[in-house]
């Protein structure tokens, strides 16, 4: 499975469309991590709950008319219908993310379908006859996909951390794919040696009225594990601001200064 996975995963679907509730799995409630088998289901809630909170769209990964592409990911509306030569029937279903959205109160980011995962992969050029590829094999590209979102988004809430005082309810406003569009960053880590990022995502994060854009590069980490995460991810806010560039400076600093410390006690110890 692993060659499948990961050409897979490089052409990832982010297609975002508005889905009524009774699209997702039966119970919709964000999960905060993806212990045990992920993405798991909730099924121990009150229907208040369930009735409160709004899901609209999908996950945080074309040459078309502009009016067909969503804004928010600038993807296509996802399709469900199974493909003209799909090779088995692939699930319907959604799993609801932990990522709150910023157009709407109570609502959350919501994850393709498998089936629109498979449409979204044809529809930027993968062919599954080249791939021996099995219903299996797309049970665990979704939960992949899934767990490295929500990966991506604990880190993001770390950086987002340090302005708790300002904001303590950030939340994803859009995001996009920029697999081949290297970050500098990227760049002077190929130029000293070392891999270029399979993927990359620009993530828009709304700072309680403030638009923050972080940059996430994803590197190959090897198999995939129990909890289904296989990618390395380098979060960070773009340098596009002083308070962007005055956050990475301080963080620096004090990874600086704790792992100096970390090691001088080691040194001691031992």
């Amino acid at each position: 499975m692993g060659n499948t996975v990961t050409s897979a995963t490089v052409l990832a679907a982010d297609s975002i469309t508005q889905v009524p509730q009774s699209s997702t799995s039966k119970y919709p409630h964000p999960h905060k991590t993806f212990e045990g088998s992920p993405p798991p289901e909730c099924p121990m809630h009150q229907k208040s709950v369930e009735q409160s909170q709004k899901y609209t769209s999908e996950c945080p990964i074309d040459h078309m008319d502009l009016n067909e592409i969503n804004p928010l990911n600038m993807m296509p509306a996802g399709n469900q219908n199974p493909a003209p030569d799909q090779p088995f029937k692939l699930p319907t279903d959604r799993q609801v993310s932990s990522i709150p959205k910023a157009t709407g109160e109570g609502e959350f980011w919501v994850y393709p379908s498998q089936q629109m995962f498979w449409n979204a992969m044809l529809r930027k050029g993968w062919r599954w006859k080249d791939e021996d590829v099995k219903p299996k094999d797309m049970e665990d590209i979704i939960k992949i996909h899934n767990a490295n979102n929500e990966q991506a988004w604990q880190e993001v809430l770390k950086w987002e951390a340090l302005h708790a005082r300002d904001c303590g309810e950030p939340k994803l406003k859009s995001f996009g794919g920029k697999a081949k569009d290297f970050s500098p960053r990227a760049k002077i880590r190929h130029w000293m040696g070392y891999e270029l990022p399979f993927d990359r995502h620009d993530w828009i994060v709304d700072r309680c009225g403030k638009d923050v854009r972080y940059i996430i590069d994803y590197y190959d980490g090897g198999a995939v594990d129990a909890k289904y995460k296989f990618a390395l991810l380098d979060v960070r806010p773009a340098m596009d601001s002083f308070d962007n560039i005055w956050d990475r400076m301080k963080v620096a600093y004090w990874r600086w200064r704790f792992s100096a410390e970390i090691e001088q006690e080691q040194q001691k110890a031992s």
